[in-house]
């Protein structure tokens, strides 16, 4: 009865996490994506998972109307990560590919994980024009996989008086402060 209810537990989990997608072959042009973060970077803080924060749907959109390939890149527990899709589309985030751990390795070292994916996308043709996060493990990656400083960005989580330290050219306070910037990277 004991392993009845253990398999029963395990079935029942298994079914949360949400599947990782293919990394697709970079278009010959252009092959430009920007990385996410999600939670504590789309969201205001790591915990309040099913709250946006102000203008991020309008920043990710501004970089996926200029032909940037958007990566949702998230650490989050597989009994989570089924929501992902349905929260970003609710939340009127614009399509892009959603990378989560599929592992118990992954779940344990996120910035190995992290950094693993974006080198599989950096094998597959991309380049990485820009990147988000509110972890160090995030910007560990993010300087793992070579991408420059000047273009990696640091979200000050809701209720903190500073952003994780790490290798990153700016601390946002919020997404709504970015956008004028955002609008003068994307230009031509």
């Amino acid at each position: 009865m004991r392993n009845l209810s253990i398999l029963l537990v395990v079935l029942l989990c298994s079914s949360c996490a949400l599947r990782t997608f293919d990394i697709q072959k970079a278009p010959l042009k252009p092959n430009q994506a920007v990385v996410f973060d999600i939670d504590g970077t789309l969201t205001p803080k790591v915990s309040a998972i099913s709250i946006a924060r102000g203008d991020a749907a309008s920043a990710v959109q501004l970089f996926a109307d200029s032909g940037y390939k958007i990566i949702y890149l998230s650490a989050r527990t597989r009994l989570l990560q089924s929501g992902i899709p349905d929260w970003l589309k609710k939340n009127n985030f614009p399509e892009g590919s959603i990378q989560v751990p599929q592992s118990s390795t992954d779940s344990s070292d996120h910035a190995a994980f992290k950094k693993r994916i974006l080198k599989k996308f950096h094998e597959n043709g991309w380049n990485f024009f820009a990147a988000y996060g509110d972890s160090s493990t995030d910007f560990e990656a993010y300087f793992d996989v070579g991408i420059e400083k000047d273009h990696v960005f640091a979200l000050r989580r809701v209720g903190e008086h500073s952003c994780q330290p790490g290798k990153w050219a700016k601390c946002l306070k919020s997404w709504s402060d970015h956008m004028a910037e955002i609008s003068k990277m994307v230009q031509p």
